[in-house]
């Protein structure tokens, strides 16, 4: 197919190159234009002046920037992916963004006879490296029965949702759950390393029953070391987690706990670490 991929950040710079792996045409637009530059040189792919450029003559358009206002910025006017997309095409975005935008976006390709996806993604930096990303897909059946298989390229289950912005929603639940499990995780960890007991034996052990987690397999080790740098940062997490905020108190769900987490995480950026990735929450015990 024909493809282009807006956004080349940590997350869509390496999906657009397993869309160009997988054997489609893909153009990239990226705001900072070495980083297309870059990405051109690695994959052999095209680069565009603007998203509406980039969605010319393409099957499916994938987004993945940072949050509603960008979002807007790359889909919207003139040099916007819709002014650009062919009509019966798809827009995916894969940026975690409001489920109120994706209802908006929806409307706006129905209007234009295009179509429409949100897909926000879970699995990180080495998710999105590694080609094994979770997409989770508000929209039409029939349409995302059509872009599933190239979303393939990058990840490893897509499931539909619902209708569009419940791709979104699902999103909401994931951070809500995986901070929670974060904190489980840092608490537990730290008793064990008060009580001097062999983390790596532990975490061996315990991972193998009931309070084993993927943050645990893949988090535990470096919590105990105290290495913060994989992938997915504090400053994005707190930008997710107000965004399920808003929703809780539209929904009336009862979010005590998970607002506390996100009162930590703003503790760890207080002492500079807006750029540590989520597994941080570990570090407020060293006071």
């Amino acid at each position: 197919m024909k493809v282009a991929f807006i956004g080349l950040g940590v997350m869509g710079y390496p999906m657009a190159g397993h869309l160009k792996k997988a054997g489609h045409h893909v153009c990239v637009y990226n705001r900072n234009k070495e980083k297309a530059i870059a990405w051109q040189q690695e994959f052999d792919g095209d680069i565009a002046a603007t998203p509406a450029l980039a969605a010319e003559g393409c099957d499916i358009v994938f987004s993945c920037v940072g949050n509603d206002d960008d979002v807007r910025q790359v889909a919207l006017g003139e040099e916007g992916i819709f002014a650009g997309l062919p009509k019966g095409s798809i827009f995916v975005d894969h940026t975690t963004a409001s489920a109120e935008l994706a209802v908006e976006l929806g409307a706006i390709a129905d209007k234009n006879e295009q179509y429409f996806l949100d897909a926000p993604v879970s699995g990180g930096q080495a998710g999105a490296e590694n080609g094994i990303l979770t997409v989770m897909v508000g929209g039409d059946e029939a349409v995302f029965e059509r872009a599933e298989p190239v979303m393939a390229a990058f990840g490893r289950f897509s499931q539909l949702m619902g209708p569009v912005g419940s791709g979104q929603l699902a999103k909401m639940v994931n951070q809500i759950c995986f901070v929670n499990t974060v904190q489980g995780l840092a608490e537990g960890l730290n008793f064990a390393q008060k009580a001097g007991l062999d983390t790596t034996k532990l975490l061996e052990t315990i991972g193998k029953g009931a309070a084993g987690s993927w943050q645990m397999d893949n988090r535990g080790k470096t919590m105990c070391a105290r290495e913060f740098d994989f992938g997915f940062a504090v400053d994005w997490v707190r930008k997710d987690l107000a965004i399920a905020f808003d929703a809780a108190e539209k929904l009336g769900a009862d979010l005590t706990v998970t607002k506390q987490l996100d009162g930590y995480y703003q503790e760890i950026q207080e002492k500079g670490g807006n750029r540590w990735d989520t597994s941080s929450l570990i570090s407020r015990f060293e006071k």
